[in-house]
């Protein structure tokens, strides 16, 4: 994180053990056990910058958005996995409602952002009217224009209100898409993933492309710029994003609340069930 209010001292960042965020894309994937490897002071991070926002009452408000497979699930489960799911809140809503349809359409996002302290992390997000809705035709050309015309606006009424907002495009090849489909399509775990409109996104990758070229050129502003990141490589790229937003956020350490750990004071005790209810066996 960048240094700007020092409280104590400066967090260990590693950096050599980070991939970097500019230059040639490596021509080798990152191994996983590299990837655990790279990933483990980031968490570190992640946790002292949580430990920060809900000292300081800072709202954080995390946009992944990107083609079908991109890697948005991913990337959240990445910077989610160690933090308190009670302070960090993944968004990941579903078609809207016949009401929410009516609605003004900024207003269900609304109700999920974060409170004093948390962070809000979307998986899509408002995004979804320049992006499939569009290319789907779920909406019409001019709904389309009245969000690109008002996202700005809504945008700088919650930066201005304190959110720190980052939005980031998780970019990935049409190639590297089809062999994600196929991926999901052999795996019966993953076969979920799979839906109608992905199928038709495979024949729309160009016209998701131009869609996007339009909604950055509406939306890319000082107070809330996009940043893109090539997730061709998930793993590099999920490496990359979390030091990116680490990089724009504070540096601050601030102390962990002190908690006494006294001597039990007993031989530890053992579960007892007295009644005729009894623990499943394990079956390993």
């Amino acid at each position: 994180m960048k240094s700007q209010t020092k409280i104590t001292a400066k967090s260990d960042r590693t950096k050599k053990k980070t991939v970097p965020l500019s230059g040639p894309a490596p021509s080798k994937k990152l191994s996983k056990s590299e990837y655990l490897e790279h990933l483990a002071p980031l968490h570190l991070e992640l946790n002292i910058m949580a430990r920060w926002l809900q000292k300081t009452g800072k709202r954080l408000v995390v946009l992944m958005e990107g083609r079908d497979t991109a890697g948005k699930g991913g990337m959240i489960s990445a910077i989610a996995e160690t933090l308190n799911p009670r302070q960090c809140h993944t968004v990941a809503l579903g078609k809207p409602s016949e009401r929410e349809q009516g609605e003004w359409y900024f207003q269900r996002y609304v109700e999920h952002l974060p409170s004093a302290g948390e962070i809000a992390l979307f998986d899509r997000s408002w995004y979804n009217r320049a992006g499939v809705e569009t290319v789907m035709g779920f909406c019409t050309p001019e709904q389309t224009q009245a969000f690109l015309h008002q996202t700005p606006v809504f945008e700088k009424l919650l930066v201005d209100d304190g959110v720190l907002l980052f939005k980031y495009w998780l970019t990935v090849d049409q190639a590297q898409q089809e062999e994600r489909f196929a991926e999901r399509l052999a795996d019966p775990l993953k076969r979920w993933k799979l839906s109608p409109v992905d199928m038709e996104a495979r024949s729309r990758y160009k016209a998701y492309g131009d869609a996007r070229e339009v909604m950055l050129q509406a939306t890319h502003t000082r107070h809330a710029p996009w940043t893109l990141v090539d997730f061709n490589d998930q793993r590099r790229g999920r490496l990359t994003l979390i030091r990116h937003l680490l990089d724009h956020l504070p540096d601050v350490a601030l102390p962990p609340d002190r908690i006494r750990f006294p001597a039990l004071g007993q031989a530890p005790l053992t579960e007892v069930f007295t009644g005729k209810l009894k623990p499943l066996r394990n079956v390993v």
